[in-house]
């Protein structure tokens, strides 16, 4: 008899420890999932540890009680590597999150321990039987056919011999199996050589290659080359028959970062990011589980991927604010990525043209190792205008493309070379007014104003998708005097590139126009291939892609988002015309760039303009000391929501009233009304993480405990505050 202690799927703070259960299944491994009944419901286990006992009286003995036994076992085997499990243990301690969160993270959706349990998609295969049977010459080609290949799945049997195949599969000739759904994998892949090395390359892999320090941050300049600096490094590592970890921030990059890799490592690479569906997803993790493949490309969620022997990881675009996770567990993929590369004692390469604050104040104080490329491949900065919308729509120009900027692209345009337009908002205008009463339509459900979308008449919210179609009247004074639109939006600015230049190919990418699967790659190969003149896009183009006949890059409304409360605000602005800027002039035509802007003076626009990195750090890092934020101080993020306001604020004050330690609390804090939530949060800053999560954790815990009590969701070093 085996004593079976397990976590259960529950996502209180409270219940996050392991239940015990018995089972004579002498087959049960840790990590499988098993079925178990828990206060009078079915739900699904995980199994932590397995202990044979003599008897079940034996262990009933040792626990104290009579335990139950489990209702079935769901696995052959586990799905998660013990180095995985090791992970989601501290995982769990380092984001204040119940363990099982930590395990649903990092399984593929079709194995999660969940109860909406997915099936595995079955194929069926042949196999000889090697019995003696009678067969007609076609049925003679089709066992000799599946003779000399061991398996052959069913339907490609099927395809070839038609109907001979189940004539062989009737008369015991051959065996017909079922077996899970693997990916499929070419070889007929075309493999590139390195490429040669400049002197600025070549001393960053050299410093790279000789590093005291696991953690390296690569600081390059765009254009400085620093993704065959990734290639070059992960062909060292594979030779050495170890596994490689690239990770990208957005899913628009995967296509580009995984045609470069296959260039060199060929078709033998597991691609995994959201845009796959679950079955795909399933199948890319078993071939890394099975030691089929050596590298991996993906985004976020890759960084769990079940390595055995893993020597290298590269996190490209390091700063980008999409390798933190919103939901629990609230992880950041770098911290993963670091606990990771500890446990194999390899290195991990933190790429990035506009590191974060905290990742480039590490390597100045010697955490991390730095190396900087300060010079790009054709060894040519893209040159650099800034428009003056407050002067420029004082003459009559149009707010959307100011003069210089239409006669930019339409020489560009004339020369047969390609633009880049990046406005960081989707929609055709960014709020809807009523001309009566002049209120703004917002959103039934959220404390936000809705978007006006132009190619169906529908008024959409960015945030939790609600949609108001033909809207007549006016939702506040019943008005039918009409509206007016303000501000505008990716689906707008297409409208006015199209009139401007009407024989120009325009592409929009935006959250509208990549919904669909393998939309973000066909759009992307459609302008590479150079069936586009203008890319219009939102933040996915801003950064990492690659084409030669770029030329001209302009950011609309690019200080923008200097508006915004958040702490990280100028950060992410000078990050997002960087990396824009970026884009422009790769390779041999001079590139140029066209910031239009409202407050030109800003430090963050300036530096930009000139890709100071460095006097942006400096100035950044001054605001980031008077306001205690980090890398001065650590943060967590309390935030209590509910349908019910009042109880919503009753427990974040009582979590506020609780809290004690050596950190400053500030709030709770009202945000805005999102989904019909009312959301209030409670803030900490200190110097002593490690102290602070543990007065978070026991406050939280407590709480959790309470029937009734509002979801509470807990941050560690939070990206953003509202």
């Amino acid at each position: 008899m085996n004593l079976i202690e397990c976590w259960i799927e529950h996502p209180l703070l409270q219940l996050d420890k392991t239940y015990s259960y018995v089972t004579d299944d002498d087959s049960i491994v840790p990590g499988v999932r098993v079925l178990i009944n828990f206060n009078h419901k079915e739900i699904i286990g995980f199994v932590e540890s397995v202990t044979p006992y003599e008897s079940l009286e034996e262990i009933n003995k040792s626990k104290g009680f009579e335990c139950k036994p489990i209702l079935s076992v769901l696995d052959e085997e586990s799905y998660l590597t013990p180095e995985l499990v090791s992970l989601a243990k501290w995982m769990a301690k380092d984001t204040v999150s119940p363990t099982i969160s930590c395990f649903k993270t990092m399984l593929p959706s079709k194995v999660k321990p969940t109860s909406n349990n997915q099936a595995i998609k079955m194929e069926r295969w042949l196999q000889v039987s090697h019995l003696e049977v009678l067969l007609t010459p076609k049925q003679l080609e089709v066992y000799e056919y599946v003779s000399s290949h061991e398996w052959v799945r069913y339907s490609e049997a099927r395809e070839k011999f038609g109907v001979h195949v189940k004539n062989c599969v009737d008369k015991g000739a051959l065996l017909e199996i079922e077996k899970e759904a693997n990916a499929t994998l070419s070889d007929n892949q075309e493999l590139s050589p390195n490429l040669d090395l400049s002197k600025c390359q070549q001393e960053a892999i050299d410093k790279i290659r000789n590093a005291d320090k696991n953690v390296i941050l690569l600081h390059g300049l765009t254009g400085s080359g620093k993704t065959e600096i990734y290639l070059q490094l992960a062909q060292d590592v594979c030779t050495e028959g170890k596994q490689v970890l690239f990770l990208v921030p957005e899913i628009s990059l995967t296509p580009q970062m995984v045609n470069r890799v296959k260039s060199r490592f060929g078709s033998h690479v597991a691609i995994y990011h959201s845009g796959l569906n679950p079955q795909e997803k399933y199948e890319q993790y078993k071939l890394v589980k099975e030691g089929v493949v050596n590298v991996v490309v993906g985004t976020r969620s890759a960084v769990f991927m079940p390595f055995q022997n893993l020597g290298l990881i590269i996190l490209d675009e390091e700063h980008d604010s999409s390798y933190k996770q919103d939901n629990t567990p609230q992880y950041h993929c770098r911290d993963i990525a670091i606990h990771r590369a500890n446990t194999y004692g390899c290195k991990v390469i933190l790429g990035s043209a506009t590191p974060s604050l905290e990742s480039y104040a590490r390597a100045m104080k010697g955490v991390y190792q730095l190396v900087k490329m300060d010079q790009r491949i054709n060894e040519t900065l893209p040159k650099v205008h800034c428009v003056n919308l407050k002067e420029t729509v004082k003459k009559g120009e149009s707010y959307i493309l100011s003069n210089f900027l239409q006669d930019k692209i339409e020489a560009c345009l004339n020369r047969k070379e390609q633009v880049i337009l990046l406005l960081n908002r989707r929609g055709y205008s960014t709020t809807l007014r009523c001309n009566a009463c002049q209120e703004v339509i917002m959103c039934p459900h959220c404390d936000l104003a809705m978007s006006y979308h132009a190619s169906d008449k529908t008024l959409k919210c960015h945030t939790c998708g609600e949609v108001i179609r033909h809207i007549q009247s006016c939702p506040a004074c019943k008005s039918n005097a009409g509206f007016s639109t303000f501000g505008f939006g990716t689906q707008r600015l297409e409208e006015e590139l199209q009139h401007r230049f009407p024989t120009s190919r325009i592409i929009r990418m935006d959250a509208d126009t990549t919904s669909k699967k393998n939309s973000h790659e066909n759009l992307l190969k459609q302008f590479e291939e150079g069936k586009a003149d203008i890319l219009v896009g939102t933040q996915m183009i801003a950064k990492g892609l690659d084409y030669p006949r770029v030329t001209l890059v302009g950011v609309l409304n690019a200080d923008a988002g200097l508006s915004r409360t958040d702490y990280r605000s100028i950060e992410t602005t000078f990050d997002l015309i960087v990396q824009a800027s970026g884009r422009s002039g790769r390779s041999d035509l001079p590139g140029e760039v066209v910031l239009q802007v409202f407050d030109e003076e800003h430090y963050a626009i300036q530096t930009a303009i000139k890709q100071d990195y460095d006097s942006f750090f400096q100035h950044e890092m001054k605001f980031r000391h008077a306001g205690g934020y980090p890398p001065y101080n650590y943060m967590i993020s309390i935030l209590v929501q509910d349908k019910n306001t009042e109880k919503a604020k009753r427990v974040a004050k009582e979590i506020r009233d609780e809290l004690n330690g050596d950190y400053k609390i500030l709030g709770p804090s009202t945000l805005l009304k999102l989904k019909d939530t009312y959301r209030y949060r409670v803030l900490i800053k200190g110097k002593d993480l490690e102290m602070m999560k543990e007065s978070v954790r026991l406050v939280v815990r407590k709480k959790s405990s309470v029937s009734g009590c509002p979801t509470i969701k807990v941050d560690v070093n939070p990206m953003i505050l509202e």
